[in-house]
């Protein structure tokens, strides 16, 4: 068991060391000279390396930033938190180990089905596989499940999950890339699935958020990080004078609180700059390196990669998603306890991440008109449904607790609703 935990500890939930292995066995398995291989594997790690500084970069402007958005606009509610839920599972409830061998599960189920089956998607993103491990192994748990029922469950569960999501969102990632050599892996999909056809409703495909033209004296804001900066700047500094120059002092230290949060906009500006950087490295190497897998192990594989591989291919719909989502999840939060459900506040990263992609399947469907009014809706689901949830966690002796990504969440719902009353039932 311990070497086991040493692999999925040090190993598969090390994105970087994973996709650099894969990465090795795919320049192996198609016989490329020893240079290549070296080459190959260690630029892969580099690539995934400096993707994750620059996530890392956007991270701390966004915490930043979330703080004094609580703050400065008086919020009080449930903070969504996967993180959360999986330490007290952990701690609380002893299923460490139970989490790890479901984690691993997962991954040998997704690798079963595409072998043989038509879906070829490989899910390469550990963290989400984690956290889908944690969700399906808490609610396994109270479902009466233990021991290798518990894991096998949770494997089946979450490796349908793995392959059932790259594959409803592969249509639109072709018309995104252009190609088929890549597909999502992320656990938010039903949230982005939701969004293309919210967008395809309401918008315009031919009226794209690239291809904005602009008066001769704003020709600068074509610039991606330019656009990014003149978008963030002000929302930075706008909610830093809401929240008061005492409360910044904690983050801005001798600078002007104002000078500070100025800078950290920048920040976050720096942070997309190397996250784009590092997406492009990435994809140089991993996409060709997959083609040993595919041809060896499993046939026709497609890598399925975390969100972030798709920023570069419309820049300004991340931004657009970004802004409309956090608009939505704000509408939300007030709205929702209107129908007694509990106040959600708004999580800054996953309205980054997760609206930012949001935006690309808007527009890719529907426009800028779409991306814009579906990026709302997108920031209005993805409150409800952590809300819906948090009931349910009260109930496990989780209080106040939810979770953010949509895909675990609808697996959370899948055991609450379906299968725990079909455990009962069956008197397990």
């Amino acid at each position: 068991m311990e070497v086991v935990n040493f692999i999925i500890n040090n190993i598969l939930t090390q994105a970087a060391i994973t996709i650099a292995l894969i990465a090795m066995a795919g320049l192996i398995l198609q016989k490329k000279p020893v240079g290549n291989v070296i080459s190959g594997t260690l630029k892969t790690l580099l690539g995934f390396q400096v993707l994750s500084a620059g996530s890392s970069i956007i991270v701390q402007a966004l915490t930043y930033f979330g703080q004094i958005f609580t703050e400065g606009f008086g919020m009080e509610g449930i903070i969504p938190s996967i993180e959360s839920i999986n330490g007290q599972a952990m701690n609380d409830l002893g299923l460490g180990s139970q989490i790890a061998l479901t984690f691993l599960a997962i991954f040998i189920c997704n690798i079963l089905i595409a072998r043989f089956t038509k879906w070829k998607y490989i899910f390469l993103t550990g963290q989400a596989i984690l956290w889908m491990a944690t969700m399906c192994t808490v609610f396994g748990y109270f479902a009466g499940l233990r021991g290798f029922p518990l894991i096998l469950v949770g494997g089946i569960i979450g490796g349908i999950f793995a392959v059932a999501m790259p594959a409803i969102a592969q249509p639109i990632i072709r018309k995104i890339t252009g190609s088929n050599d890549i597909a999502l892996g992320h656990f938010c999909t039903i949230g982005y699935m939701f969004t293309a056809g919210v967008s395809k409703l309401v918008g315009d495909p031919s009226k794209s958020t690239e291809d904005l033209k602009l008066p001769k004296g704003f020709e600068f804001l074509q610039d991606t990080y330019l656009s990014v900066m003149v978008v963030m700047v002000p929302m930075f500094v706008i909610t830093a004078a809401f929240a008061g120059p005492e409360f910044c002092a904690q983050f801005a230290g001798s600078t002007n609180y104002l000078m500070h949060a100025f800078l950290q906009a920048i920040q976050f500006v720096v942070g997309v700059y190397v996250l784009l950087s590092g997406v492009r490295l990435l994809l140089g190497e991993i996409v060709p390196a997959f083609r040993g897998i595919a041809m060896k192990v499993v046939p026709n594989a497609i890598p399925a990669l975390d969100c972030p591989v798709l920023f570069p291919y419309a820049p300004n719909a991340v931004i657009v998603g970004f802004v409309s989502t956090t608009i939505g999840s704000v509408v939300a939060m007030f709205v929702l306890p209107v129908f007694s459900l509990p106040m959600i506040l708004p999580g800054m990263l996953t309205n980054f991440f997760a609206g930012g992609t949001a935006g690309i399947f808007g527009n890719a469907t529907g426009g800028r008109r779409g991306a814009i009014i579906s990026g709302i809706c997108h920031g209005f689901f993805i409150t409800l449904l952590p809300a819906l949830l948090v009931g349910i966690f009260n109930g496990l002796g989780f209080i106040n607790a939810t979770a953010t990504d949509v895909d675990t969440v609808a697996a959370a719902l899948l055991y609450a609703w379906l299968l725990l009353p079909l455990f009962k039932m069956m008197g397990v």
